[in-house]
């Protein structure tokens, strides 16, 4: 009788730290993909201020997200917009996805001209039935 209990109590909790788990790590992502957002936008707003100079085109976005982490200078100082670029919890890597001012709300490729908005590469779904890849 006592193992019968223990078996249904284990398989009763596994599952549920599997949620729990995802949950944390989607927590995670939220947080990487507000984070990096937020140091476009800080980027962007430097520049239309006229903090710094930016290439012709680019709309005033960063060109990459390594900028962000290196900065920009502006005016003999140094204004940096990230410490590190974040990890994605997902792929468990610094790889993010990104999308140009000129790339199609739905793609999936960069074009390359700057950097508009990131993504995760993961293809997973998440505990609310929608895709990472469209948080």
């Amino acid at each position: 009788m006592a193992t019968t209990i223990l078996v249904v109590l284990t398989g009763l909790a596994i599952p549920l730290a599997r949620v729990s788990i995802k949950r944390e790590k989607e927590h995670q992502l939220r947080r990487a993909l507000w984070d990096l957002r937020d140091a476009i936008d800080r980027y962007k707003d430097a520049a239309d201020r006229g903090a710094f100079q930016t290439k012709v085109g680019s709309e005033n976005y960063p060109p990459d997200l390594d900028s962000l982490v290196k900065g920009v200078d502006a005016q003999g100082k140094k204004l940096r917009f990230l410490r590190r670029i974040p990890i994605d919890p997902m792929t468990n890597n610094t790889e993010w996805g990104m999308r140009s001012m000129q790339d199609d709300p739905d793609s999936d490729s960069w074009g390359e001209q700057n950097v508009f908005d990131v993504y995760t590469k993961s293809q997973d779904t998440g505990l609310d039935g929608t895709k990472y890849k469209d948080w």
